[in-house]
């Protein structure tokens, strides 16, 4: 069944206002126009809806049982047009995000917070999870926004840059090495390193980019969570190689956060998004205030 909006409208606005000239004009068309709504309403029905001559406009009998739920229609549907309209306008709504948990635990707070100050009623559902992960649930249409490490390319997904965090050293402040202010890779060979597992996305890369240099490492224990790593840093059980953005300087009272050179070596970090797929109004405020926010820390 075809719904006549228009002309069940026209009806409504004719009838409150008791004529033509003044519905018209409530509309913003012209009488012409109003009255072809009203019969082809009427015609589809195959029922007359109001009696009209050039002095009068009155209801039939069948238009003044209609009328009430014909004012149902059109009022549901403006004020629905019209949350939708607000939505659009406002940046109005909920949207998930899927993160990885370096960046859940340190970039990503800061920009929550602007959003929620700029978009009180919003709500994000946040999906804190591995880069392969992050990938999936974006995928899959479980989230719309991903902020993860670039993983395998895929066709369905389009991946921007936003931007790169160098790997540096933690350890304690009574650490041999805490006083330097840079240390080099060949003065990780002797440390009791705490690693993060060898199925994540930051191993992977570290691997990878010390293979490519002919440095091996060995770490003395396995985690899974850059979390967990600060934490036994913090307890003194050993030494960590972690994104920047893991732990910011000072955060964690005893622990020193050291950069890592010859090489510097730096991870990729990307907003992750479905190819071709539209964003709600609430996930679109988001992204724009995140790339703003991304834009002033690199620029």
């Amino acid at each position: 069944m075809k719904i006549d909006f228009d002309g069940i409208q026209a009806f409504v606005v004719i009838a409150e206002l008791g004529g033509f000239s003044k519905a018209a004009e409530h509309l913003h068309v012209t009488q012409t126009a109003l009255t072809r709504r009203l019969q082809k309403l009427e015609s589809y029905l195959g029922l007359r809806l109001l009696d009209r001559t050039t002095r009068y406009v009155e209801l039939t009998p069948v238009g003044r049982d209609f009328l009430p739920q014909a004012k149902a229609i059109v009022g549901e549907m403006t004020i629905a047009v019209g949350r939708l309209k607000d939505m659009s306008k406002h940046g109005r709504g909920s949207f998930t995000l899927a993160c990885v948990p370096s960046m859940a635990s340190h970039v990503l707070p800061e920009a929550i917070r602007r959003y929620a100050k700029l978009h009180p009623g919003n709500r994000i559902r946040l999906i804190d999870t591995s880069a392969f992960e992050v990938r999936d649930a974006v995928l899959h249409g479980q989230a719309e926004l991903g902020i993860g490490i670039p993983t395998d390319r895929h066709p369905d997904l389009v991946e921007a840059l936003l931007f790169e965090e160098p790997l540096m050293f933690f350890c304690r402040e009574e650490h041999p090495l805490s006083r330097r202010t840079a240390v080099t890779w060949a003065d990780m060979r002797e440390a009791e390193l705490i690693v993060v597992s060898s199925m994540t996305a930051t191993r992977i890369f570290m691997d990878y980019q010390l293979a490519k240099r002919g440095i091996s490492l060995n770490g003395a224990y396995e985690v899974q969570h850059h979390a967990t790593a600060v934490s036994l840093v913090a307890a003194g059980v050993g030494t960590a190689i972690l994104p920047a953005f893991t732990l910011e300087e000072g955060a964690r009272p005893g622990v020193c956060r050291i950069p890592l050179t010859g090489p510097v070596v730096k991870r990729k970090v990307a907003l992750i998004r479905r190819h071709n797929a539209t964003l709600s109004p609430a996930a679109n405020a988001f992204l724009e205030l995140l790339m703003e926010g991304v834009s002033s820390r690199t620029g």
